[in-house]
């Protein structure tokens, strides 16, 4: 038996609601300054009441519902309504296009979708919109046609939950979480009920969670980030989500202070923006003692940003298949940045040849990690199962298409996605060691490097450059700066000047986009051959 044995969701809950009845689980913040509060015990009723409805429309163990919304309390009330009765949920990006939403609707058969009034044209009967038997319309006061307002249908169900829910097991599937696609088709990553509750308790240890504290997030709902990395951790310490509706820049900090938030989770984006606003003499206010992290940013803008904010970033490395920063800074002791950490607990990890073998220490492979299925890793991906079976080695390490190292102490460092590597000439260039390079000059604010089709070389590497504001480089100025960082062969011998550059929704750089004809139209290219200016 593992540390999570038999729990589920629902168990979970119910105990939640006999020990912390009166703590306060959601702090929530709109958009328009709306703010709402709940505690454990109220929002176990509205959970039940949610669960209630959907049983009332047909919805059984093991059907599918979607979850289109975007960061709020009722987002929470049917990822916990539906896991309560034994169904399925398939939470969509609130940005997610009408072909997205179709295929991850289509591919899982979801009997029922939740929208929001912004997200609802998707769905409906006529022209191309996306046909589900049940439209439930949430965060509107008045229902559109063809579809059920939310808040009216479930305060009309009993506040207890109905006997028509089934047992529940803990490797019962809890949710289907399509991943970004940037390379392919999405995979439907199969999150069991032990994943969920294994990440919480993973997330308490590593970042030190009681029920005191307080995690701040903006992350999307939808994403493993948010589900896996505050949602459940908060859930199973009974401390308290601060749920934000989306980030900004100039006000994220404010919030932490405002919101007394002890933990909170960043990413890239985030640090960049919020060292371009002004400094302010409250900053250092906050009661932050951890900064979740998950994705890399250069030893200067580390230093500047918790040097600023008086805090400290706990970097790790994971994925939607391994559900968790699986490779994690430890809670206690020394941490080696740039590092993204040593294994965690439940987990393995090592770096991998092409013919599975391990390698020495500091050479570069690929970051392969093991765990246990369905508890500490993914089920598998849905309906897939070669794709399932590619995902692991003979030996039952889950490929990760990532790059890193260790070092002779047991650390590991991220290098670069293996697929994004540029092969020149016979060598592999990682383009984000090349985007660090760039990121370096003071007049470049964000930069992205793919690899172009090269008749005597396989591939050059080409740069798309975002200037800071008022900032002017010419393209030779931007070579210089790379050679006296990098070898000669990682010199972008194409560089473009662009406004923007094109994101997942995870806001990573979507090189994909990036490596399309169309690019330079899309992003309203201003490059002339010599010279950018913002």
């Amino acid at each position: 038996m593992d540390i999570v044995g038999n729990r589920n969701l629902r168990s979970m809950w119910d105990d939640l609601v006999d020990k912390s009845a009166s703590q306060t689980f959601l702090d929530f913040e709109g958009l328009d300054g709306e703010a709402r509060r709940y505690t454990y015990e109220a929002f176990n009723t509205l959970i039940d009441r949610t669960a209630n409805l959907l049983l009332d429309l047909g919805v059984r163990k093991g059907d599918t519902v979607a979850i289109h919304l975007s960061n709020s309390p009722e987002m929470l009330m049917f990822l916990f309504g539906v896991a309560k009765i034994g169904a399925v949920g398939v939470p969509l990006h609130p940005r997610s296009s009408m072909g997205e939403c179709s295929y991850a609707i289509q591919r899982t058969e979801a009997k029922v979708v939740v929208c929001q009034p912004d997200t609802a044209d998707v769905y409906g009967d006529g022209g191309d919109r996306v046909h589900v038997r049940h439209v439930v319309l949430a965060r509107s006061a008045e229902p559109l046609p063809g579809t059920l307002c939310f808040e009216v249908e479930r305060d009309a169900r009993p506040a207890r939950l109905s006997h028509h829910a089934s047992v529940l097991s803990s490797d019962d599937v809890a949710e289907i979480l399509f991943t970004s696609g940037t390379t392919a088709r999405p995979k439907g990553v199969v999150i069991t009920h032990a994943n969920m509750i294994f990440a919480g308790i993973f997330v308490d240890w590593q970042a030190n969670l009681t029920s005191c504290d307080r995690v701040l997030t903006t992350m999307p709902a939808s994403h493993v980030n948010f589900q896996m990395n505050a949602l459940m951790p908060v859930v199973a310490a009974g401390a308290t989500l601060v749920m934000i509706e989306r980030y900004s820049a100039s006000r994220f900090w404010r919030q932490a202070i405002d919101h007394g938030a002890t933990v909170a989770q960043s990413q890239a984006m985030m640090v960049r923006t919020m060292l371009l606003t002004e400094e302010q003499p409250w900053e250092r206010n906050s009661c932050v003692r951890e900064v979740l992290y998950y994705l890399p940013i250069s030893d200067e803008e580390k230093h500047r940003f918790e040097r600023r904010y008086a805090t400290r970033i706990l970097n790790s490395y994971g994925t939607t298949e391994t559900l968790v920063g699986s490779i994690t800074d430890p809670p206690h002791g020394d941490r080696r940045w740039p590092s993204i950490g040593r294994p965690g607990l439940g987990y393995e990890a090592r770096i991998a040849d092409d013919k599975e073998r391990e390698v020495a220490c500091r050479a570069v492979g690929e970051i392969q990690i093991r765990g246990v299925v369905g508890r500490t890793l993914m089920r598998g991906y849905f309906d897939d199962p070669e794709a399932t079976t590619a995902a692991f080695t003979s030996d039952d390490w889950i490929h990760t298409g990532d790059l890193g190292y260790m070092d002779e102490d047991g650390w590991f460092y991220f290098v670069e996605r293996r697929s994004a590597l540029i092969k020149r000439a016979g060598e592999n260039i990682a383009p984000a060691e090349v985007e660090a390079a760039l990121e370096e000059h003071p007049d470049i604010l964000e930069a992205g490097v793919i690899g172009v089709p090269d008749p005597i070389r396989d591939q050059a590497v080409k740069a798309f450059v975002v200037l800071r504001k008022g900032a002017t480089l010419t393209v030779e100025q931007v070579e210089d700066h790379v050679r006296s960082r990098l070898a000669p062969f990682k010199v972008p011998t194409i560089v473009e000047f662009v406004p923007s550059l094109p994101l997942t929704r995870s806001d990573k750089v979507a090189r994909v986009s990036l490596g399309s004809s169309e690019v330079s139209v899309a992003l309203g290219s201003r490059h002339d051959g010599k010279e950018g200016m913002a």
